[in-house]
């Protein structure tokens, strides 16, 4: 959605700058300018010819050496353990929500007028 927002705002600005009246009086004017001659033909001196290729020869073949033999993978993964965490306990996470402590509110003093 942001690329669609995007691109019609890029569109919309291209738009504005397309259709401001300074733009429109340039293209008028490069419209109404003659037209640029054509230009001459200039003669190219001829390409030069390909080089004739020698006849195919035979290769001798390649000497025939024997190739190292690859080492073999093993196909079983040895078992990895890690050592036991020693004194390490986690901390023990409440149930329960403690009870917060209410603050006793003062009752206001005896008005000295009476209603």
């Amino acid at each position: 959605m942001a690329l669609l927002n995007n691109f019609f705002v890029a569109f919309s600005m291209i738009a504005l700058f397309l259709s401001s009246i300074h733009m429109t009086l340039a293209a008028r004017q490069l419209l109404q300018l003659p037209t640029i001659p054509n230009l001459p033909n200039v003669n190219l001196p001829p390409l030069p010819t390909m080089p004739t290729l020698p006849n195919a020869v035979t290769l001798p073949p390649l000497p025939s050496t024997q190739m190292p033999t690859l080492p073999t993978i093993p196909t079983t993964i040895p078992q990895l353990s890690l050592p036991p965490l020693a004194g390490a306990s986690l901390p023990i996470i409440p149930t329960t929500i403690p009870s917060i402590p209410t603050i006793p509110s003062l009752s206001p003093p005896p008005s000295t007028t009476s209603p």
